[in-house]
């Protein structure tokens, strides 16, 4: 599984705003450790027909993407945050309040800024 995130990115995360994050052409979300959502950017609020105002300060895998609470992305999610390494990508499908969408989920911390990460890609 490629990872599909320009390295050049990785390096900007701990400044990341907003409006910068909304100008990527893929889906872009920042977690606490709980999976609280700091930030959503517009390419994944239009993909999973949550508005940003709407996800923001709400669980992503309990609130906003139900169907990521599972083994294969929530379980993947916990464990990094338990080993302080995540840096894993994966195919999955959505499913909750969409058709089944076939993507590619980069999860990521990163250690420099202490942050967390979902990159999620239209396969």
């Amino acid at each position: 599984m490629s990872k599909f995130i320009d390295p050049n990115i990785l390096g900007k995360l701990g400044t990341l705003a907003q409006a910068e994050a909304d100008a990527y052409p893929f889906g872009i979300v920042k977690l606490d450790p709980s999976g609280k959502i700091l930030l959503y950017n517009k390419y994944e609020s239009e993909l999973s027909n949550v508005p940003i105002q709407t996800a923001v300060g709400r669980n992503f895998f309990t609130e906003v993407a139900i169907c990521t609470n599972n083994r294969i992305f929530y379980g993947r999610f916990k464990e990094g945050m338990i080993s302080g390494d995540l840096d894993v990508a994966f195919n999955y499908v959505f499913t909750y309040k969409m058709k089944p969408t076939n993507v590619i989920i980069h999860l990521y911390h990163d250690k420099s800024t202490d942050t967390n990460w979902i990159f999620v890609k239209l396969r």
